[in-house]
This record gives structure tokens, C-alpha cells and sequence, in this order.
């Protein structure tokens, strides 16, 4: 497997490999096949390559008539632009006859904004998704993570929406680790008297965070959340009965996002504190280190908030 810059390059090689095995995986592009990297695609495979142009909402359109001839669309372009502009299409055309339809949302997050700002910079795209049944929501951390994604959504019978980020993600995981199926992987276990759920692109200064924790005596279990709505949360829920308390870190908005998935599954099967830490404004752009620590994402903002 190739060494991935981000996780635009692992969509681009996941792509080629499945289509490589299936031809009737496709690329449906809005003007993205370049913010995709994907223009190797497109010439090895142009049978399998449609481009709309700047019109996202018609593009979903066409993925969805694709799905309905057995082929397994993937559309892919700026998560904003998918989730807001083409939102009536994803809802109505996409999820309400629930069709097998991936999606692929680049730049979103806070610490893409370093290039465009807050017009290519989306942090409302989880929590949009999140109210439209239907829709599985996987949240790879890095571009390692995100190759598998894509294999694993083309599995899925239905709508699949992958959040990608910018380039700029930190890896957390190896090349060969899978993208794990039940929502949630325990990548330190310090104990349980807190438990950080963290997904996406700050993943890894959660993890530093457990290590500052760690040294105080404080006992902290950091697990990854990389899928929402899955159709089986057992084991996120088997880790919210393990944990004292808990805290939520993700590069989204506070409302409608990861955190407040798992502040639902907490008071429904085992209520107890919850603290979540994701956006509550506009964010400024900047590069994306010193943008997530002027929000709250520095490790010692997340050690902070355990403490408390």
C-alpha cells in the first residue's frame, strides 16, 4: 500500500483499487476531480468518470438515477458544498429511498481553513447529516484511515456520507490498520475515571492530552469515534457504562455532531457527565496548528478540560 499525503490521495488510490476489481464503481465529480487528486483516475478509467460541473445538487441527481442501474456511485467535493448546497438532493433523491450512494466531504473541519477561510471551511456537515435517517456517517482520522473508509462504504448497502479533511491531518494510524466496523477503537487505556471519545482530525492531540493526564495520575481511556448512525453501537455503548465520566473532542460544531451522538447514547443506556469540546462560532483561518490551539484543541485545553 502507497504512503498517503492525506486523505484526498487515499480516496483517489481506494477509488482506483475498486474499480479496478468492479467496474461498476464510478466517480461522479462537481469541477473536484483536482481537489480530489484524482485526474489518474479519470484517465485510466474514463468509462467510469462523469463530470457535472459547478452543480452539486445535479450531480447527486445523477448518482442517484447511476444507483438505481446497480452501479455504486461515489460524489466527492468540498463537504460544504455537498451538505448544504445539494442537502434537499441528499435527503430526498439519496436517503428517503435509501440508494447506494457514497459521499466524500474534503476540507472539512477547522484545520482546513488555512487556503479559503470560512466559505471552504465546514464544521455544520456531521450535524446536518446526522438528522436525515438513513445516512451511515464514517469519520477517518487520517489519510491512512480514510483509504479503508472508502473501501468499507462501497460494502454498505446505502447511503454513506466519509468526512475527509485537507491534507493537513496528522496520522494516528498505520498503513494496515482496517477502519473498525464497530464504531470505536480504545487506542490508550490509562483507566476509566474519565473517557475521551475523539474523532477526526484532532484524534492526536487527544492522545497527547492522555499523555499530560497521565502524568498527573489521572486515568484516562482515549477512544476513537469513527462512525455515526452505525446500525450497531454496542461497543460505544459497553465503553460509556465503563467510564466515570466523560468528554468529547471533535473538530465540528458542539450541536448535532459526535459529541452529542454520544451524549444521546449516554442517557439512554447509562446517564452520567458529559462534557464536549467543538466549535461554538465562525472560526478565523490560519494554519491549521495554531488555528486548533486558538480554539480549545491543544492538548493542554483537552487535559484542561478533563481536569475540570
Amino acid at each position: 500500500m502507497k504512503d498517503f499525503k492525506g486523505t484526498r490521495e487515499a480516496f483517489a488510490t481506494a477509488i482506483t483499487e475498486l474499480t479496478e476489481k468492479n467496474p461498476e464503481v464510478m466517480f461522479i465529480s462537481s469541477d473536484s476531480l483536482k481537489a480530489m487528486r484524482a485526474v489518474p483516475y479519470a484517465e485510466a478509467f474514463p468509462a467510469n468518470y462523469i463530470e457535472c460541473g459547478i452543480a452539486e445538487q445535479g450531480t447527486v441527481n445523477v448518482a442517484a438515477g447511476l444507483s438505481t442501474c446497480g452501479i455504486i456511485p461515489f460524489v466527492a467535493t468540498y463537504a460544504g458544498f455537498l451538505t448544504m448546497r445539494a442537502c434537499e438532493q441528499m435527503r430526498t433523491f439519496i436517503a428517503y429511498p435509501n440508494l447506494n450512494v457514497k459521499f466524500v466531504g474534503i476540507n472539512a473541519g477547522l484545520i482546513g481553513g488555512e487556503r479559503e477561510g470560512v466559505t471552504h471551511q465546514f464544521y455544520e456537515d456531521v450535524s446536518i447529516l446526522s438528522a436525515i435517517p438513513n445516512f451511515t456517517i464514517f469519520l477517518p482520522a487520517d489519510g491512512n484511515q480514510t483509504y479503508h473508509a472508502v473501501k468499507e462504504a462501497a460494502a454498505v448497502n446505502g447511503p454513506v456520507y466519509i468526512r475527509a479533511g485537507s491534507g493537513r491531518e496528522v496520522d494516528v494510524y498505520d498503513k494496515e490498520t482496517p477502519f473498525s466496523l464497530d464504531g470505536v477503537r480504545i487506542l490508550k487505556d490509562y483507566g476509566r475515571d474519565t473517557v475521551i471519545f475523539a474523532s477526526g482530525f484532532v484524534l492526536d492531540r487527544a492522545l497527547e492530552a492522555a499523555e499530560i493526564l497521565k502524568k498527573e495520575g489521572v486515568s484516562v481511556t482515549v477512544a476513537d469515534i469513527n462512525i455515526i448512525n452505525g446500525k450497531d453501537p454496542s461497543k460505544i455503548i459497553s465503553l460509556i457504562r465503563s467510564a466515570g465520566k466523560i468528554v468529547t473532542v471533535e473538530d465540528q460544531s458542539i450541536n448535532g455532531g459526535m459529541g452529542s451522538y454520544i451524549q444521546a447514547l449516554v442517557c439512554e443506556h447509562d446517564p452520567k457527565i458529559v462534557r464536549k469540546l467543538g466549535l461554538k462560532t465562525f472560526a478565523e483561518s490560519g494554519p491549521a496548528k495554531e488555528l486548533a490551539d486558538a480554539y480549545g484543541y491543544s492538548p493542554e485545553g483537552i487535559a484542561e478540560l478533563v481536569r475540570a
